[in-house]
């Protein structure tokens, strides 16, 4: 047995528990001893009482393997200064630490407990901040003894206080009596994590909760990889494979979830060949999908119209107006796309890069205007607003913003409260997923027009759904246009010039070109290591662009040695080193510091002004040790605080995967393009990826795997019925191509 105070955390892996910690044992001569193994929560400047085994680490020498510990609250005054001071109670830093033990002496720690309200005595403390200090005590006391209890089935620190936070004293009942709720209920627990927690606890293999926790837990599953729905049997299928148990169990459980109106919905819907199959649906996506095939009906359908002016205006004046004003002609198609938004209630516009789309926009919003119309431009995401809102010289927000997402998710706008708006505009619209989709479609008043602006062959959207592709697929009710020629002035970019290359199957060029270049690497370490180099130092040099703000770097992938989550840490140490006078925060295996670039993996709802949402991307700008928060600007210019306890919702953002970039566009892009990545290298990540660039790509790797994603077309389908239920007949998978 061993007992020391815990100096520092040096390594903690967030998943597993395992910590490598540095422990002062109060040998004297500043001598700290090596801990490593299952410290799961413990804190900094706590007395811990540890049983393990010594060993000896070939580089670290002795060091000490925890098999289980307990923490012993501190003797000495200079113990107790040292644990309040830790950063452990929120609004104790170390100057209040030392002014509480000052006052306090050895009787502090028993004062904090038995009579709090004296801490008023202590100089500087009002009583603000002692009822902030008392509630803090009282919380983490409360969070140790449910970390006390979890420790057993290893969930992670950060996973605790998330399950205290939502269940309070009820905690260890629920996770004891109900674990399968934290699946739903806890974000960052999902289904194998619960079911860990359930056989710990003694729930039976076979228990029927446990089966349609699986069940609901596959479907969550193929949302994240885009399903809006599951085909029944290959469910029953994933089902028995995740739970080992009888298909006829399997069977049961789905049957009495799609009796409970909370559970699942079975549908006949027309498959891939047309073939009817049986779809699953989570009740929400099911929900969303028939919402917004409805309202897309009742918008085409609105015998009103909020834009009459345009039903007969003399196109040929409108046109040469528009000529005067903006300094350039239009051309065939995009005078098409111009009287389709202004005189359709729905419509789409697509079209790759150096189309035109953008010029278009920026004619129907000018001619709009032009008849007085009431005209909201928004985007999915910051910095795509913010594009749109210098393109047309008016204000764009989020879809989020637009609509005033609440706590929970509901919008401030929606069917019985629409938007104030003649004409909306939306653009990057491939982003928009079905849940979101639905949201904005409801909040369009009828009579107004809505124009969804996109490029249909870039990636589909993260969140579940192809709402893009099922707008556009044959027989869609939707009228669209899809501008295919490429503007003289574009044709001399070597970055839109490759995009269309790519898309059309053809290896772009990488030599001659002042703005697209490939730097060949066939080692993936080397690719990441030269990415890196190319990313935080050679752009900057050669073109002037900050490597934080300008350049961003997109792997096709999170893992290996060449994904962003290697990446980011490599682009840390050449842009944010860590240096002392740099605050920063170390959280699971992650450091975060003041001008950190980070972004936000989850939606929260409860977070900023109408909730941060996945993909938020932003630039750490202080962080409080005392107060233990962290600040995020994000690219809304939106001050952000982050608990301590939340950082697992943040992660860098130097690199970012290619499916995460969608609707952002940087100055400069680096891809690095390696075999490593064979699974993921198809044409449209590559053209996604391309296309993201304003003024310059980078691509390292080796060309045979430049090769490989050129010629690879997409195979993946994303099962969704929203063209069928548009239609009535079109089949449901959406992988087609776009006419012209």
């Amino acid at each position: 047995m061993v007992e020391g105070v815990l100096e520092r955390i040096t390594y903690a892996n967030e998943e597993s528990g395992y910590t490598v910690a540095r422990v002062d044992t109060g040998r004297g001569a500043g001598d700290l001893l090596t801990v490593v193994g299952a410290l799961l929560g413990a804190q900094p400047g706590e007395s811990l009482r540890m049983e393990g085994r010594w060993g000896s680490h070939p580089q670290y020498g002795k060091q000490f393997s925890v098999d289980n510990y307990t923490t012993v609250l501190p003797a000495t005054i200079q113990g107790i200064r040292r644990y309040l001071g830790s950063g452990l109670i929120k609004g104790i830093g170390p100057v209040f630490a030392d002014r509480i033990t000052t006052h306090f002496g050895l009787d502090t720690l028993d004062i904090l407990e038995e009579a709090p309200a004296r801490l008023i005595e202590v100089p500087g403390l009002g009583p603000k901040r002692t009822g902030k200090i008392t509630a803090a005590w009282e919380e983490q006391k409360a969070i140790k003894e449910v970390m006390v209890f979890l420790q057993g089935v290893g969930v992670s620190t950060s996973i605790a206080v998330r399950i205290y936070k939502k269940y309070g004293d009820a905690s260890i009942s629920v996770v004891r009596n109900q674990p399968y709720r934290l699946a739903a209920d806890v974000w960052g627990i999902g289904f194998l994590t619960a079911d860990k927690i359930a056989q710990a606890v003694g729930i039976p293999h076979d228990s029927p909760d446990r089966v349609k926790a699986g069940l609901q837990y596959a479907l969550s599953q193929s949302t994240d990889q885009g399903h809006c729905f599951l085909p029944e049997e290959r469910l029953i299928a994933d089902a028995v494979k995740l739970l080992q148990v009888d298909t006829g169990l399997v069977i049961e459980c789905l049957a009495e979830l799609a009796e409970d109106p909370e559970g699942v919905v079975r549908e006949q819907v027309p498959g891939p060949e047309g073939v009817p199959v049986t779809a699953v649906y989570l009740v929400p996506f099911h929900r969303a999908e028939l919402s917004l095939a409805g309202q897309l009906g009742r918008l085409l359908r609105a015998g009103e119209d909020r834009m009459p002016a345009f039903r007969d205006v003399a196109w040929d004046k409108a046109l040469a107006w528009l000529a005067e004003r903006t300094g350039a002609t239009l051309a065939p198609e995009q005078e098409d796309a111009v009287r389709l938004a202004l005189t359709r209630k729905v419509a789409v516009l697509t079209g790759g890069p150096g189309c035109g789309k953008s010029f278009t926009v920026r004619s129907i919003v000018e001619l709009a205007r032009a008849k007085r119309a009431k005209v909201v431009l928004a985007a999915p995401t910051g910095r795509a607003a913010k594009r749109l809102a210098e393109l047309t010289g008016a204000e764009a927000s989020t879809v989020h913003r637009l609509l005033e997402l609440k706590p929970g998710g509901d919008a401030a706008y929606d069917r019985d409260r629409p938007l104030d708006a003649d004409l909306v505009v939306v653009d990057e619209a491939s982003m928009l997923d079905l849940l979101l989709a639905n949201k904005l479609v409801k909040a369009v008043a009828p009579g107004a027009h809505l124009l969804l602006v996109g490029d249909v062959d870039q990636l589909p959207s993260v969140g579940a759904g192809e709402v893009l592709g099922d707008l556009l697929a044959p027989g869609s009710p939707v009228p669209a246009v899809r501008l295919t020629r490429i503007f003289r002035q574009a044709q001399q970019s070597g970055v839109v010039t490759n995009a269309h290359r790519i898309n059309a199957g053809t290896p772009p060029l990488t030599q001659g070109l002042p703005d697209f270049f490939l730097f060949a690497e066939e080692e993936t370490e080397d690719a990441a290591r030269v990415a890196v180099e190319v990313a935080a130092r050679r752009i900057p040099a050669k073109f002037g662009l900050d490597p934080r703000r300008d350049v961003q770097v997109l792997a096709p992938m999170h893992r290996g040695p060449a994904g962003a989550g290697a990446l980011n840490g490599l682009l840390q140490q050449a842009i944010t080193p860590a240096r002392p006078d740099l605050a920063e925060k170390r959280f699971g295996g992650r450091v975060f510091r003041v001008g950190d670039k980070v972004t936000q993996i989850r939606n929260n709802y409860d977070k900023g002004a109408n909730g941060v949402f996945n993909g938020t991307v932003g630039v750490v700008t202080a962080l409080d040790p005392v107060e233990q928060r962290l600040t995020v600007r994000t690219d809304e210019d939106e001050e952000v605080p982050y608990d301590f306890d939340e950082l697992d919702e943040l992660a860098h953002a130097y690199a970012v995967t290619i499916h995460r970039s969608q609707g952002s566009e940087y100055p400069a892009v680096v891809i690095p393009v390696t075999m490593s990545a064979w699974m993921m290298l198809q044409r449209n990540l590559l053209y996604t990826a391309v296309t993201r660039a304003k003024k310059l790509v980078v691509l390292v790797g080796s060309r045979r795997a430049i090769a490989q994603a050129v010629r690879t077309v997409s195979a993946g389908r994303r099962f969704t019925a929203l063209s069928h239920r548009l239609t009535g007949e079109a089949p449901v998978s959406t992988a087609r191509p776009l006419p012209g």
